[in-house]
């Protein structure tokens, strides 16, 4: 029998988290600093078992949550913008915009490895993380996963990846 492939949607209440944030559209233009509540999911495709599963859902909803959790209630800059200079000075982070200077206490910020905090680039940098956790997704027969983040209702940014692109780097 050929191999059968499902594709799991996961996506639940309490996989969100809360921060303060502002987008950058240019050199010069930005948001004002404002907050969301970002919800995360997860679409995986996989091949379905001989007992019916593909694989314990409970793995993907608790690497899900544990990060969402590393970004709750924080202030979330994007440390590879070109148009930010971020710097920590003493318990709080300096960071230069376009000649104004803003200032986060360091207890309450994630400086974050993406160029925006844009839902495009959040969904991007929970993908990574859940795939360089551990070699689960790896070693195992998952096919592709899609990581969704929404700053609001009808509004999401996802980013995907393939085993297929992983085996071949």
């Amino acid at each position: 029998m050929s191999k059968r492939l499902t594709t799991i949607d996961i996506s639940k209440e309490d996989l969100k988290f809360s921060c303060a944030h502002f987008t950058i559209f240019s050199e010069s233009d930005r948001e004002r600093l404002h907050g969301h509540n970002f919800k995360v999911r997860a679409t995986v495709t996989a091949p379905v078992y001989e007992n019916g599963l593909c694989f314990d859902y409970q793995e993907i909803k608790s690497r899900l949550r544990s990060i969402c959790k590393k970004l709750d209630e924080y202030v979330l800059l994007p440390g590879e913008s070109p148009y930010l200079k971020i710097e920590q000075v003493g318990d709080q982070y300096e960071v230069i915009f376009n000649g104004e200077n803003l200032f986060f206490a360091v207890s309450d910020t994630q400086v974050l490895a993406i160029r925006n905090t844009t839902v495009e680039e959040l969904s991007f940098l929970v993908l990574e993380q859940m795939i360089k956790q551990d070699n689960f997704f790896l070693d195992s027969d998952v096919e592709s996963m899609t990581i969704g983040v929404s700053s609001g209702d009808g509004q999401w940014g996802s980013y995907s990846w393939a085993a297929t692109d992983a085996k071949k780097s």
